[in-house]
């Protein structure tokens, strides 16, 4: 199984969806622009976001047991994706690559 970059390349925020929607809440997330993180295999990166590995944990698991080439050539670099968490009001997009080395 390969090891797997993850690395946060964008951070939005919709303020006025939050205003409209949004009960009030003191900290949403912990997401660091440029922050990377490796995942070995099909395991959660330690201080990784759980929603946010909801989302893009079955194309980590893809890449990690060598698969790639997303919906048909949809990447550049086949063995990569871009995937966003599922938080509609502050979306975190990460850029998932598979590593040469094998995972532990």
């Amino acid at each position: 199984m390969k090891k797997v970059r993850i690395t946060v390349v964008k951070k939005a925020s919709y303020d006025n969806l939050i205003a409209k929607y949004e009960n009030p809440i003191e900290h949403a997330c912990d997401m660091e622009l440029g922050k990377v993180y490796i995942a070995n295999g099909w395991q959660k990166p330690e201080g990784f976001c759980d929603s946010a590995w909801d989302s893009v944990s079955p194309f980590v698991m893809t890449l990690a047991h060598g698969g790639g080439n997303f919906y048909d050539g949809w990447m550049k670099n086949p063995k990569s994706a871009m995937i966003s968490c599922n938080d509609g009001f502050r979306p975190v997009s990460f850029l998932l690559e598979a590593l040469d080395e094998d995972a532990d």
